[in-house]
Protein backbone atom coordinates (compact mmCIF):
# COMPACT_ATOMS: atom_id res chain seq x y z
CA UNK A 1 0.00 0.00 0.00
CA UNK A 2 1.06 3.17 -0.56
CA UNK A 3 1.14 5.59 1.99
CA UNK A 4 1.39 9.09 1.00
CA UNK A 5 -2.26 10.49 -0.23
CA UNK A 6 -4.00 11.53 -3.30
CA UNK A 7 -4.01 15.37 -3.40
CA UNK A 8 -6.93 15.59 -6.04
CA UNK A 9 -8.73 18.96 -6.01
CA UNK A 10 -12.50 19.34 -6.49
CA UNK A 11 -11.37 20.29 -9.91
CA UNK A 12 -9.34 17.35 -10.63
CA UNK A 13 -12.56 15.29 -10.00
CA UNK A 14 -14.63 13.88 -12.32
CA UNK A 15 -18.45 11.91 -12.48
CA UNK A 16 -17.10 8.21 -13.16
CA UNK A 17 -13.98 8.61 -11.43
CA UNK A 18 -13.36 5.01 -9.80
CA UNK A 19 -10.56 3.76 -7.62
CA UNK A 20 -10.23 -0.25 -6.06
CA UNK A 21 -8.29 -2.18 -4.18
CA UNK A 22 -7.64 -5.35 -2.38
CA UNK A 23 -7.22 -6.07 1.14
CA UNK A 24 -6.76 -9.42 2.87
CA UNK A 25 -8.76 -9.29 6.46
CA UNK A 26 -6.47 -11.05 8.51
CA UNK A 27 -7.05 -12.81 11.75
CA UNK A 28 -4.80 -9.75 13.98
CA UNK A 29 -7.19 -7.21 11.79
CA UNK A 30 -10.19 -9.16 13.14
CA UNK A 31 -8.49 -9.08 16.61
CA UNK A 32 -7.41 -5.08 16.30
CA UNK A 33 -10.66 -4.28 15.71
CA UNK A 34 -12.21 -6.21 18.67
CA UNK A 35 -9.65 -4.68 21.15
CA UNK A 36 -10.13 -0.79 19.40
CA UNK A 37 -14.03 -1.01 19.22
CA UNK A 38 -14.93 -3.16 22.51
CA UNK A 39 -17.19 -5.24 19.99
CA UNK A 40 -15.83 -9.01 21.30
CA UNK A 41 -18.66 -11.03 20.00
CA UNK A 42 -18.26 -14.52 20.12
CA UNK A 43 -18.93 -14.70 16.13
CA UNK A 44 -16.16 -12.49 15.82
CA UNK A 45 -14.06 -14.29 18.28
CA UNK A 46 -14.72 -17.40 18.61
CA UNK A 47 -14.15 -20.06 15.65
CA UNK A 48 -16.40 -22.99 17.41
CA UNK A 49 -18.81 -20.55 18.05
CA UNK A 50 -18.78 -19.08 14.58
CA UNK A 51 -18.78 -22.60 13.67
CA UNK A 52 -22.24 -23.79 15.58
CA UNK A 53 -23.91 -20.92 14.38
CA UNK A 54 -23.78 -21.94 10.79
CA UNK A 55 -20.82 -19.99 9.84
CA UNK A 56 -17.65 -20.91 8.11
CA UNK A 57 -15.52 -19.70 10.62
CA UNK A 58 -14.70 -15.88 12.62
CA UNK A 59 -16.94 -13.66 11.01
CA UNK A 60 -15.42 -10.03 10.14
CA UNK A 61 -17.15 -7.27 11.74
CA UNK A 62 -19.09 -5.31 9.53
CA UNK A 63 -17.61 -1.72 10.37
CA UNK A 64 -14.13 -2.99 10.39
CA UNK A 65 -15.10 -3.47 6.22
CA UNK A 66 -16.73 -0.22 6.30
CA UNK A 67 -13.52 1.63 7.94
CA UNK A 68 -11.55 0.39 4.44
CA UNK A 69 -14.39 3.27 2.62
CA UNK A 70 -12.12 5.69 4.82
CA UNK A 71 -9.02 4.46 3.21
CA UNK A 72 -10.61 5.05 -0.43
CA UNK A 73 -11.47 8.65 0.68
CA UNK A 74 -8.52 9.57 2.91
CA UNK A 75 -5.60 8.27 0.52
CA UNK A 76 -7.20 7.90 -3.37
CA UNK A 77 -10.25 10.20 -3.80
CA UNK A 78 -9.91 12.30 -2.89
CA UNK A 79 -6.76 11.84 -1.08
CA UNK A 80 -5.49 14.20 1.73
CA UNK A 81 -8.04 16.96 1.12
CA UNK A 82 -10.81 14.51 2.22
CA UNK A 83 -13.14 15.14 4.84
CA UNK A 84 -15.88 12.61 5.72
CA UNK A 85 -19.06 13.47 5.75
CA UNK A 86 -21.71 10.78 5.73
CA UNK A 87 -21.87 6.52 4.78
CA UNK A 88 -24.79 4.48 4.24
CA UNK A 89 -24.04 0.71 4.57
CA UNK A 90 -25.53 -1.88 3.81
CA UNK A 91 -24.47 -6.05 4.70
CA UNK A 92 -25.17 -8.22 2.50
CA UNK A 93 -22.91 -11.14 2.80
CA UNK A 94 -20.38 -12.44 5.59
CA UNK A 95 -16.73 -11.26 5.45
CA UNK A 96 -14.18 -14.25 7.15
CA UNK A 97 -11.06 -13.96 7.78
CA UNK A 98 -8.57 -14.85 5.55
CA UNK A 99 -10.91 -13.57 3.07
CA UNK A 100 -9.63 -11.30 0.06
CA UNK A 101 -12.02 -8.65 -0.80
CA UNK A 102 -11.67 -5.70 -3.29
CA UNK A 103 -13.07 -2.10 -2.19
CA UNK A 104 -14.35 -0.12 -4.54
CA UNK A 105 -15.70 3.77 -4.92
CA UNK A 106 -16.94 5.35 -8.33
CA UNK A 107 -17.63 8.93 -8.07
CA UNK A 108 -21.40 9.33 -8.65
CA UNK A 109 -21.83 13.57 -8.40
CA UNK A 110 -20.27 16.60 -7.23
CA UNK A 111 -21.37 19.86 -6.07
CA UNK A 112 -19.10 22.58 -6.50
CA UNK A 113 -21.70 24.61 -4.37
CA UNK A 114 -20.94 22.40 -1.10
CA UNK A 115 -17.70 21.10 -2.25
CA UNK A 116 -18.84 17.72 -1.50
CA UNK A 117 -18.73 14.43 -3.77
CA UNK A 118 -20.62 11.37 -3.69
CA UNK A 119 -19.27 7.99 -3.93
CA UNK A 120 -20.54 4.79 -4.70
CA UNK A 121 -18.97 2.57 -1.91
CA UNK A 122 -19.21 -1.48 -2.57
CA UNK A 123 -16.90 -4.23 -1.42
CA UNK A 124 -16.88 -7.51 -3.16
CA UNK A 125 -15.85 -10.80 -2.49
CA UNK A 126 -15.51 -13.36 -5.19
CA UNK A 127 -17.01 -11.50 -7.33
CA UNK A 128 -20.51 -10.69 -5.07
CA UNK A 129 -21.15 -7.86 -3.29
CA UNK A 130 -20.79 -8.43 0.37
CA UNK A 131 -21.25 -4.26 1.44
CA UNK A 132 -22.57 -1.24 -0.49
CA UNK A 133 -23.45 2.02 0.45
CA UNK A 134 -23.10 5.88 -0.56
CA UNK A 135 -20.75 8.02 0.98
CA UNK A 136 -20.46 11.72 0.84
CA UNK A 137 -17.05 13.35 1.08
CA UNK A 138 -16.06 17.18 1.65
CA UNK A 139 -12.93 18.04 -0.41
CA UNK A 140 -11.15 20.64 1.46
CA UNK A 141 -9.04 22.52 -1.49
Amino acid sequence: MDDIPEDLKLKDIEIGQKKSFEVVVTESMVDDFAKLSGDNNPLHMDENYAKSNNFKGRVCHGMLLASFFSRLAGMYIPGKNALYFSQSLKFQYPCFVNDRIEIHGEVIDKSLATKIITLKTTISKDKRQIVDGIGKVMVRD
